[in-house]
């Protein structure tokens, strides 16, 4: 029985919006439980996927929380 657990952030997101529609959400669902039935041949049926929404301030890179470390970083050219 396979378990699958996406991450995704809110940021980008209005404020009281969700980063995923419950549209994207099922799609997200189908297609990583299609995946592994391709791949794995785990039964669709078998297989649970978990979505968990993280906000930007519980989040962490380099040791640092996002922002700050986005703040030591060079400005991306365009």
């Amino acid at each position: 029985m396979p378990f699958v657990n996406i991450k995704i952030t809110r940021e980008g997101s209005a404020p009281g919006r969700s980063a995923a529609t419950a549209e994207e959400k099922a799609a997200l669902i189908k297609g990583v439980s299609q995946l592994l039935l391709d791949v794995l041949g785990k039964p669709m049926d078998s297989t649970f996927v978990a979505i968990d929404e993280v906000e930007l301030e519980n989040w962490g890179w380099g040791g640092l929380p996002v922002p700050e470390y986005r703040k030591q970083q060079p400005s991306k050219q365009k």
